[in-house]
């Protein structure tokens, strides 16, 4: 078992998660669909405490919330029965960690939520498994929250990777000579249990796909309720932008459900071959990782507009998605959006060989518009533990000033 006294930093880092050749949502369930790691991640810094307490910090929605152990084991008590990784968080015990945490409609969604994660999955882990002594944790993104491509998910994944592992629920697989590991296969698979029942805390009914490439990473295949993991995947650079623009996802797809159900004869054959859009994409990708060519680029680029022009048939696409797409077509770029559509985000492949000029002109050009640009990749790796000496000095900027 660890333990975390002596330990004098476990650091915990999670990738963000987007949709990048397919709308993911709840119509969609029986086409097939890719799901990519963005290379935007989520840093968790667990350190132990000797005051009794326990501490999250969550910089990026300014909210800090304190414990005293005690407090949190008599609460353990009323929630021992039925805690596990196999149950979906009940409106008993939700309504009984709003109470306990103070939390009001005064509060933000967004705080409220992520403290309620952190509490049901403190409580749950070491109903199961364990105490966990008295911690302090750190979370930070390098993506705002709220843009739709799978931060909560990321956090939750690192929740649940840090306090499985305070624990002694799955092993610290630190090596000496590596300043990046990662767990073995049935200790991630763990990890992404446990992540899936934070994101039914925040979203009700998710997926799974977001806390599955945020654990995994690389590129995952989601159809009819079941991921695949592609086994090699190439690393690809993209503009990643954020319109601002905000959508329900529930209304989203309610409306596209209503949509395929009054034209079935029209719009199922959309999804047939949005469905075959991201099989000949996902053989696109293996064929690069086997063997990189820039031949493989113009392919992409046209199953991108292809597959654009097919969310907007459906009722996925915006005006503003649609202005992203012009503009950087202008630089002879290609988009499209990502997530649940409908605003949110939307992702432009970069070529290798791209003039770098050309892409800070696009970037000048979206800015203009109102947008918020990031130039980032995707098909990167998943959940890792990590050195301190292997951050970024803005990561430790943000944990040192906590």
């Amino acid at each position: 078992m660890l333990r975390l006294g002596a330990t004098v930093n476990l650091l915990l880092v999670v990738l963000h998660s987007c949709s990048a050749t397919s709308l993911m949502s709840d119509f969609l369930c029986v086409q097939a669909a890719l799901a990519v790691a963005l290379n935007l991640r989520t840093f968790l810094q667990i350190k132990p405490s000797n005051n009794g307490k326990v501490l999250i910090c969550l910089p990026n929605i300014g909210t800090s919330a304190t414990w005293e152990t005690f407090r949190l084991r008599t609460l353990l008590t009323l929630f021992s029965d039925g805690l596990d990784e196999s149950k979906s968080p009940s409106p008993e015990q939700m309504d009984a960690l709003k109470e306990f945490a103070g939390i009001t409609t005064e509060l933000s969604a967004t705080e409220s939520l992520g403290t309620l994660a952190f509490l049901y999955l403190y409580l749950s882990i070491s109903a199961k498994y364990g105490q966990i002594p008295s911690v302090e944790i750190v979370a930070w993104s390098e993506l705002p929250t709220g843009t739709g491509l799978g931060s909560s998910a990321a956090y939750c994944v690192c929740l649940a990777a840090a306090l499985l592992t305070a624990c002694g629920a799955i092993g610290c697989p630190v090596e000496a000579e590596k300043s990046v590991v990662r767990w073995p296969e049935e200790e991630m698979d763990l990890i992404n249990r446990w992540a899936f029942r934070g994101e039914q805390v925040i979203h009700g009914k998710p997926s799974g796909v977001d806390n599955s490439v945020a654990t995994w990473g690389g590129v995952l295949r989601f159809q009819s309720g079941k991921f695949t993991s592609l086994k090699r995947v190439p690393t690809l650079r993209i503009l990643l932008t954020n319109t601002k623009v905000f959508r329900s996802t529930k209304i989203l797809v309610a409306s596209v459900k209503d949509k395929i159900l009054k034209f079935p004869a029209i719009m199922n054959p959309v999804l047939a071959s949005i469905d075959a859009i991201s099989h000949e994409c996902e053989s696109v990708l293996e064929a690069m990782a086997e063997s990189p060519s820039q031949e493989y680029y113009p392919v992409l680029e046209e199953l991108f507009d292809v597959n654009q022009h097919h969310l907007n048939v459906i009722g996925a696409g915006h005006s503003s998605l649609d202005n992203v797409c012009r503009v950087t077509a202008t630089h002879g770029l290609h988009s499209k959006l990502t997530g649940a559509g409908g605003g949110g985000c939307a992702i432009t492949l970069l070529r290798p060989d791209i003039d770098p000029l050309m892409v800070e002109a696009a970037r000048q050009d979206l800015n203009a518009c109102g947008f918020e640009c990031w130039e980032t990749s995707i098909g990167a790796p998943g959940i890792c533990l990590h050195s301190l000496s292997s951050l970024k000095a803005e990561v430790l900027r943000i944990f040192n000033s906590v």
